[in-house]
């Protein structure tokens, strides 16, 4: 025979299974895994240029994609409050519309050290060249050389995650200009559909910026709805040069300062 217990007893066994339970998602929520792959992306309103934070969860190196000058605290709050050591601060390019932040977060951060590509003609820690590859924790990014926006443009390969970072060479259903700062319109053709078309269909791919609400696209979607890149290489030179788009308004502070690790 059971016996009915009182409801005042029953209530209160109600409550303490009620707080078990809600302690229980506080501490789910509150505790990061402790492996994998961290990714974050991150942007700024005014330049509308993405940086992105990768790091491994189990060494807590970490690294920086693109950062931006006025953003530089911000960036080095979130890696401290996440926990990672920043290794390195990276360019996908000499940039032309803001300055970076590597060298204030070099500042912020010691022990980083900032990476470009040789051929920018940009100052930097470490330079890395085609087929290079950048290493932060047990993950690795390949650099891949994709001139024609700049020469000294790289796209940064992660084949463990099957992303990969393509600067200003390949927008979402765009591309970088090639009429200023050693632009061509045939390299820059040449390199997306060599070096980034021929990556597997579904390799996410992030740009150095985006000006319409997107974050990401993938191989697959560039390679059919991309509506420069899809074109014959004689269409899309003629399409690049008559953009008549206006003189980049952050260049002539840009460049001077992205020479020398964004430091005036």
């Amino acid at each position: 025979m059971l016996t009915k217990l009182p409801v005042h007893i029953v209530g209160q066994a109600e409550r303490l299974a009620r707080m078990s339970r809600v302690a229980a998602i506080v501490r789910m929520s509150s505790s990061a895994p402790s492996t994998g792959f961290f990714f974050r992306q991150l942007f700024d309103t005014v330049s509308s240029t993405y940086t992105y934070l990768l790091g491994d969860m189990k060494t807590r190196d970490a690294v920086l994609i693109d950062p931006v000058l006025e953003h530089a605290e911000r960036d080095a709050t979130l890696v401290k409050d996440l926990g990672f050591k920043l290794v390195y601060a990276m360019n996908t390019h000499m940039h032309a519309d803001h300055v970076t932040g590597t060298g204030k977060l070099k500042s912020i951060l010691p022990g980083t050290k900032s990476v470009i590509g040789k051929s920018s003609g940009a100052q930097a820690d470490v330079y890395v060249d085609d087929g290079e590859v950048v290493r932060f924790g047990g993950y690795e990014l390949l650099a891949k050389s994709t001139p024609g926006h700049t020469n000294g443009c790289l796209t940064y390969i992660c084949h463990d995650q099957s992303m990969a970072f393509t600067g200003d060479a390949l927008l979402i259903r765009g591309c970088g200009r090639t009429d200023f700062q050693e632009g061509s319109s045939e390299k820059l053709y040449e390199s997306v559909h060599t070096k980034i078309f021929t990556l597997p269909d579904h390799y996410t791919l992030y740009p150095a910026h985006d000006y319409k609400g997107q974050t990401a696209t993938t191989v697959w979607e560039e390679k059919k709805y991309n509506p420069r890149l899809t074109k014959s290489l004689k269409e899309f030179i003629h399409i690049m040069d008559t953009l008549n788009l206006p003189y980049p308004k952050m260049i002539d502070k840009a460049l001077p300062a992205n020479r020398v690790c964004g430091l005036f």
